[in-house]
């Protein structure tokens, strides 16, 4: 009787399920010297619960940590290298040299190029887009022709 509920314990404990009532029962069952062979596993499991729970950390913990302020003045000095690097750049003038001028005039020459052949190409789309219209116009006219020759077989009855 006792291993049946113990089993039953060991179950809901597997899945998470028992109280803190139950879990005393088991870990006093494993704290015996005679248990059931199918489950020493579990016992072995239970002393080192048992175990851990009485260990102690004997360490002095430091309550003040030690503050080393050589990191914040470095970082004070990165940043003050950063901000003088960055506003001698932006106090210097930049101007273009020949190769850089050079490549901007035929860049701007080879988009200008394109832009021309695509407004080209832009006004050839607009005979496609009349014939798109007119073809719309005649599918309506034809579905007309449709019904017409529906109501002409209903009044001679034909079909």
């Amino acid at each position: 009787m006792v291993l049946n509920s113990i089993e039953k314990l060991l179950e809901k404990y597997d899945n998470c399920e028992t109280s803190l009532k139950e879990e005393q029962k088991l870990k006093a069952y494993f704290a015996q010297e005679e248990v059931a062979p199918h489950l020493e596993s579990y016992r072995v499991m239970f002393q080192y619960f048992n175990n851990t729970k009485q260990e102690l950390y004997t360490k002095d913990v430091p309550l003040k940590p030690r503050r080393n302020y050589i990191y914040q003045w470095i970082s004070v000095a990165a940043v003050a290298v950063l901000m003088f690097s960055v506003f001698t750049q932006i106090n210097k003038p930049v101007e273009p040299t020949q190769e850089q001028l050079l490549a901007y005039n035929q860049t701007m020459e080879a988009l200008n190029l394109v832009s021309s052949k695509f407004n080209q190409g832009t006004q050839q789309m607009g005979a496609f887009n009349l014939v798109s219209s007119n073809l719309n116009k005649g599918t309506e006219s034809m579905a007309y022709v449709g019904e017409f020759g529906k109501t002409t077989n209903k009044i001679f009855k034909n079909k």
